[in-house]
């Protein structure tokens, strides 16, 4: 078993960056050379404070996010739409916000950058918001592994683990019932944190605990799918067929549960993660 892919995404339901070698920290990977912002640091807010992801805006999928120091930079693909470069802001204006059922402090980062995305999304009002360090927002505590254990904006969990083989079952499924069509996908599909290579589909739904170099993980929960899966990770267009999640629904369904794909995990120690490394 392989570390194929480690990915974070800085901020929530922008597009991902990939990395060779990751820092593994209490709420998610960061860049090892610059591990100022970990995974979901930022999210975007609209008016109520309520989070705002590619359920609702899948144009989010094109927002390229680059790190330079404590710059970060953002860009609308291949758009003729200016690139805007910010560094964000640690205290301030704090505000209340929503993520699912949670409701948590954070910091605005203010108008420029807020009026960027109100651009990108033609919308009033919206705002990217940091996660304030000072506030912990708590993994649910049926699963955490110790009390008030933080985790950031994404949806409850540090860290997702898919795996290479069981994209390769839902693709070949895919082949099978569109074989005049090109319906493959890609793994970004399920926005992922660690991408691992094995020979056995789904073989991470019997799983426990993983030790992935030396960084040990509690295996949580499974971690149910939703409409993201249907957009492509690069265009931000919407499979009018609803691919891949009306196939992987008729396989991976588990009722009144959801449509399962990969496992969220908590790290148990600290430290690094490299591509192509695996025990």
């Amino acid at each position: 078993m392989k570390i194929k892919e480690l990915i974070f995404y800085p901020i929530k339901s922008c597009r991902g960056i990939h990395l060779s070698h990751a820092k593994v920290g209490d709420k998610g990977l960061s860049d090892y050379n610059n591990n100022l912002y970990y995974d979901r640091t930022f999210m975007i807010v609209d008016e109520s404070g309520k989070f705002i992801t590619q359920r609702q805006y899948p144009q989010l999928a094109r927002v390229i996010v680059t790190i330079e120091g404590k710059k970060i930079t953002l860009s609308f693909d291949d758009s003729s739409m200016d690139s805007i470069t910010f560094i964000p802001q640690n205290q301030g204006n704090t505000i209340e916000v929503q993520v699912w059922g949670d409701r948590t402090s954070a910091i605005n980062q203010g108008k420029e950058v807020a009026q960027w995305f109100q651009e990108i999304l033609s919308v009033k009002n919206c705002r990217l918001v940091k996660q304030d360090d000072y506030n912990i927002r708590a993994i649910n505590p049926q699963y955490s592994t110790q009390s008030n254990q933080p985790v950031s904006f994404a949806d409850g969990f540090p860290y997702l683990l898919t795996n290479t083989a069981s994209l390769d079952y839902l693709n070949q499924k895919l082949k099978e019932k569109y074989p005049h069509q090109q319906q493959q996908i890609s793994m970004d599909r399920f926005r992922p944190n660690i991408v691992i290579e094995t020979d056995t589909p789904f073989i991470e739904d019997t799983w426990e605990n993983i030790t992935l170099d030396e960084i040990k993980f509690k295996i949580a929960k499974p971690c149910s799918r939703c409409n993201i899966t249907t957009t492509d990770q690069i265009t931000g267009k919407i499979n009018p067929q609803n691919e891949p999640l009306k196939t992987l629904s008729s396989f991976r369904n588990v009722p009144q549960q959801g449509i399962m794909f990969g496992q969220n995990m908590i790290a148990l120690n600290r430290g690094q993660l490299t591509i192509n490394h695996g025990k």
